[in-house]
């Protein structure tokens, strides 16, 4: 998992309320064994106005929704989706954060999550950060003012730094914070103790050595 520390990128708006993890990714893309490939199906029912999409066909045979605001010149490249409240509400999908990753999102920006979407986001490297609504529509309000729009988010010390220099503050659980920072998802934190669990390992198998057959 790619670590987080300081990032600056561009914003685009997401000025919808209860956005759904089926309207993030929808169902039929679900049936691939693989955590990769989600990002050009996410939002696809919004994205495209050929419905319904289906998954393996390539992006480049779509028709894209000029309306929507991710295929607006002006957001192409964004790496910070700023979204209105109860984001990523619905089914517990984890392909939905995958998508917003894959898409090419670093972090979101929200006055709140559902609870599993925004557990999930942080077991794949997303950041979720939680702002007073009144602060996330001031930030509504410059995104559209400004083209280019910047934020730069500070995870050490937990701020979000708007072009002005005014900063933000958020919070973030320790735990959550410490593998963000290290780069470490649920099988990272394991292989720290790689040499434990070998020693382990070794030591079960010499004092059990018949544990070691195989049954063919």
């Amino acid at each position: 998992m790619e670590a987080f520390r300081v990032h600056k990128g561009l914003v685009a708006p997401m000025d919808r309320e209860n956005v759904d993890t089926d309207a993030i990714i929808p169902k039929q893309f679900l049936k691939s064994i693989k955590r990769t490939g989600f990002g050009p199906n996410l939002f696809d029912e919004w994205r495209y106005l050929d419905q319904p999409g289906q998954p393996g066909v390539p992006e480049s045979q779509r028709k894209p929704n000029p309306d929507f605001v991710l295929n607006q010149p002006r957001y192409k490249g964004a790496s910070i989706l700023l979204a209105r409240k109860n984001f990523g509400c619905g089914s517990s999908r984890e392909h939905a954060p995958w998508a917003i990753q894959q898409y090419g999102f670093r972090a979101l920006i929200a006055p709140s999550f559902a609870d599993i979407f925004f557990n999930n986001c942080f077991k794949n490297g997303l950041l979720p950060i939680v702002l007073p609504e009144h602060e996330v529509a001031k930030l509504f309000d410059e995104v559209y003012a400004f083209v280019g729009y910047e934020l730069t988010i500070d995870l050490e010390r937990q701020v979000v730094v708007k072009p002005d220099g005014t900063e933000l503050p958020f919070d973030v659980q320790p735990f959550r914070k410490y593998c963000l920072l290290n780069g470490l998802d649920d099988i990272g934190l394991t292989l720290r103790h790689a040499d434990k669990i070998k020693a382990y390992e070794a030591e079960r198998l010499a004092s059990k050595p018949w544990l070691n057959n195989s049954i063919l």
